[in-house]
């Protein structure tokens, strides 16, 4: 998300940093630029006039004009202006003064992630808010809506209200509360019916639900795809039903980011939370200021460490470390290796939380690297026999071009992959005599840099 944004910000901000003094003219003609680029990334014109209008009222001041590193001053100032835009603070999932069982309820356009978002927030609920939740569908009109719930709930841990033919979706909350609240429940999670365009039967029966249920929150789960048109449907469910919050989903596939910008300006509803992926566990709590940060090209350390904490097996960690001094680091521990950082959101998910990114990818597109390249190898070993990942040194060369053809790539691709776990054996093992800081000081060819 945000990549053609960041990318065109960074490259103003860059042209400012390089020239040391500013004059009134320099600062107005990046915000010009900056301008723009919000137009391009889909943000909507009265967010981006105020933007620039507050932005400019301070940039131009003399305090930043002659300070000593003025284009540094304007970066903070569009990065305090840009965490304002998105909520300031990050909101969150307001459940905690609510009696038991807190209700949420789900709402939204047909397709746009409504029934799996709620999955999703029922497993993040269930793991790091160590609640017991409840999930139910009120969709009665998409054919086997309640039945992809049911199997979301067994993939995601979470409870899901057994479905009563014939029922209506006021009638479906009404159990589903009284369910919770028998069973102990924290949480009663509500899936309502999605439309293709915003109708009155749909306003009517969310409004009848909300009534119903009494939540304490009301969730709009909007496509970050749909760019503007997710904006006006985030005002128009504001008006008739009363949002407490925004569920963005797809957020991994929109490279402009305008949806996200506009949507907590124009509706005055926080940004709750972001679907980063297609898994269960793909989901996070908007931060603004992390957001702000991945825009601007400083990276997002915070939430980086905060995934690998996630992640990160502290004992499979700890064996690979004393495997590796021995030298014995053999494919099946590469592989490992590769769905760690597949966990972590792949090499372009990493890629966008370290600062600098903008400048360190196009140093890589220019290099012609290839940051699929750890997917190509995945292919590779799981095309090996067990016995083969084990001990490669039995790879001859009809066994590599067995492997070549089921993987889709080369005996060369191969050749270099054993090539790569060869040399990681041998700086492992010449590192591990250092001691463990000098297996980090050595790093993993291909995996991890050196420090």
């Amino acid at each position: 998300m945000f990549d053609s944004l960041s990318g065109r910000l960074n490259g103003v901000f860059e042209t400012l940093t390089r020239r040391g003094a500013l004059s009134e003219a320099d600062v107005n003609a990046a915000l010009r630029d900056v301008r723009i680029a919000l137009l391009e990334a889909d943000v909507a014109l009265p967010v981006v006039k105020d933007f620039i209008a507050g932005v400019s009222a301070k940039a131009i001041g003399a305090d930043v004009l002659k300070s000593v590193a003025p284009g540094q001053q304007v970066i903070k100032i569009v990065n305090d202006h840009l965490i304002e835009m998105l909520g300031g603070e990050t909101a969150e999932i307001g459940i905690a003064a609510a009696t038991p069982p807190a209700a949420v309820l789900m709402v939204g356009l047909q397709g746009s992630g409504k029934t799996t978002t709620t999955a999703k927030l029922g497993r993040f609920l269930r793991v790091s808010h160590k609640k017991r939740v409840l999930m139910a569908s009120l969709d009665t009109s998409r054919p086997a809506a309640m039945e992809q719930l049911a199997t979301l709930g067994v993939q995601a841990e979470v409870d899901v209200l057994p479905v009563i033919p014939g029922e209506r979706a006021v009638a479906i909350a009404r159990r589903a509360m009284k369910s919770g609240a028998q069973e102990g429940h924290d949480v009663v999670l509500l899936d309502t019916a999605g439309r293709l365009h915003v109708d009155e039967e749909l306003m009517a029966e969310c409004a009848a639900v909300r009534d119903a249920a009494v939540p304490a929150e009301t969730l709009l789960v909007a496509d970050a795809l749909t760019g503007q048109d997710a904006v006006n449907v985030a005002s128009a469910f504001h008006e008739r039903i009363g949002l407490t919050g925004i569920a963005l989903t797809r957020v991994d596939g929109d490279g402009r980011g305008g949806a996200a910008l506009s949507m907590r300006a124009v509706t005055g509803c926080p940004i709750k939370l972001i679907g980063v992926g297609e898994k269960l566990d793909a989901i996070e709590p908007f931060h603004p200021d992390r957001i702000a940060s991945r825009i601007l090209g400083m990276g997002d350390v915070v939430s980086l460490v905060e995934r690998a904490q996630e992640t990160i097996e502290q004992d499979e960690a700890e064996r690979l470390v004393r495997k590796a001094k021995k030298g014995g680091f053999d494919l099946n521990d590469l592989s490992k290796q590769i769905q760690q950082v597949r966990k972590m959101g792949g090499m372009e998910g990493l890629l966008g939380m370290l600062p600098g990114v903008g400048k360190v990818k196009r140093q890589l597109a220019e290099a012609n690297v290839d940051i699929k390249m750890l997917d190509r190898q995945q292919a590779i070993i799981d095309s090996m026999t067990p016995t083969e990942r084990s001990n490669p040194k039995l790879l001859n060369s009809s066994r590599k071009r067995r492997i070549a053809g089921g993987s889709g790539t080369t005996v060369q691709d191969i050749n270099r992959l054993l090539k790569q776990v060869k040399q990681m054996n041998v700086m492992m093992k010449r590192a591990g005599k250092l001691g463990e800081k000098g297996l980090m000081r050595a790093g993993m060819p291909g995996i991890m840099p050196p420090r």
